[in-house]
C-alpha cells in the first residue's frame, strides 16, 4: 500500500444488518478498512464468504481479522497448542476466501517458561503456520500482535525477531498496548519515533509501507492493560503517534479499537489529514 487507511475493530456501531452491511457503512463514512472480529469464534462461514468478498469489492474497503482470543502458541498441552494453530488457520483461510489482507493475533503466554523457551516455542509455532499458508497458496499476512499485558508474549523486539524471518509474517503494532504494557511509556512523539526507527531496522522500509494498527484509548496499571478507552478519555497521546507515522511516511491499515469504533476511527482520519 501506498497510504494509510483508516477503519474499524468489526461492523461500526451504527450498522443494523450484517457483514457486508458494515462494509457499505465504513465506506460511506468515508473510511477506508474494516477488521472482521472472530475473537469469539471464526463467525463466517466459507458460504457466505464470497459475499462479502463481493461487498469489499465494490465498496473498495481492505479487510483484515482478528483471529481468535484462545490462543497460546506457548501452550505446554499438546491440544491447546495444535487448537491454537488451527484458530489461526481457520481465520487466515476464511479471511482469504473474504478477499482480506491481513490476519493478526495474540501469540501467547509466557507462563513457566523462560522468555528464551517462550520465543523459540512461539517461532516454531510460526514457521510451522508460515509453511502450510504458503502451501495454501494463501497470500494474507500473519500478524503477531503487541500485546498489552507483560504476562503476554509480545513486546516490540520479540515481535519485530520472529518476524523478519519469514516473508509472509509481519507485526502487528498496537501502540496503546505498548503505552499500557510500559505502565505509561510509548507516548510522545520520539518514543513513537523510536518504535517506527525499529521496525524500519528490523524490517526495512517494507516494514513501513506495509503495516497493521491498532489504536485505542486504554486504561491501565502497574501490570498492564485493564481495558479499552475512548481515545478523548484516555491520555493515549494519539496526535503525536499519527504525527509520526506521517513523519514515517507510514501506510497500511490502522484499525480504531476503541469502543466508540468508528467514531475514534474519523477523528484520527480527520487529525491525520491536518
Amino acid at each position: 500500500m501506498n497510504h494509510l487507511l483508516f477503519g474499524t475493530a468489526g461492523i461500526p456501531l451504527l450498522t443494523k444488518g450484517s457483514t457486508t452491511d458494515g462494509i457499505v457503512d465504513v465506506r460511506k463514512m468515508g473510511l477506508g478498512a474494516m477488521e472482521l472480529e472472530f475473537v469469539r469464534s471464526v463467525n463466517i462461514s466459507r458460504e457466505r464468504a464470497p459475499e462479502v468478498k463481493n461487498a469489499k469489492e465494490k465498496n473498495g474497503v481492505v479487510l483484515t481479522c482478528h483471529a481468535p482470543y484462545f490462543i497460546n502458541l506457548n501452550s505446554d498441552d499438546r491440544l491447546k497448542l495444535k487448537a491454537s494453530k488451527e484458530r489461526i488457520l481457520n481465520s487466515a483461510r476464511i479471511l482469504s476466501l473474504c478477499g482480506g489482507w491481513s490476519v493478526c493475533f495474540h501469540p501467547g503466554f509466557y507462563q513457566k517458561s523462560t522468555k528464551e523457551d517462550t520465543f523459540n516455542n512461539i517461532k516454531n509455532a510460526i514457521k510451522e503456520l508460515s509453511t502450510t499458508i504458503k502451501k495454501e497458496k494463501n497470500n494474507v499476512w500473519l500478524r503477531m500482535e503487541t500485546t498489552g499485558k507483560g504476562s503476554q508474549f509480545g513486546n516490540i523486539n520479540e515481535i519485530l525477531d520472529i518476524s523478519a524471518e519469514f516473508d509472509n509474517v509481519m507485526p502487528c503494532v498496537d501502540f496503546s498496548h505498548l503505552h499500557a504494557r510500559t505502565n505509561g511509556k510509548y507516548n510522545t512523539k520520539k518514543e513513537f519515533d523510536q518504535i517506527l526507527g525499529l521496525i524500519e531496522k528490523k524490517l526495512g522500509k517494507n516494514g513501513l509501507q506495509n503495516m497493521h494498527i491498532h489504536v485505542s484509548g486504554i486504561a491501565y496499571g502497574e501490570k498492564g492493560e485493564k481495558h479499552h478507552l475512548i481515545l478523548k478519555e484516555s491520555d493515549f497521546n494519539y496526535k503525536d503517534l499519527l504525527k509520526s507515522l506521517k513523519d514515517f511516511n507510514a501506510a497500511g491499515v490502522l484499525i480504531s479499537e476503541s469502543p466508540n469504533i468508528e467514531g475514534d476511527a474519523l477523528v484520527m482520519q480527520e487529525e491525520y489529514g491536518k
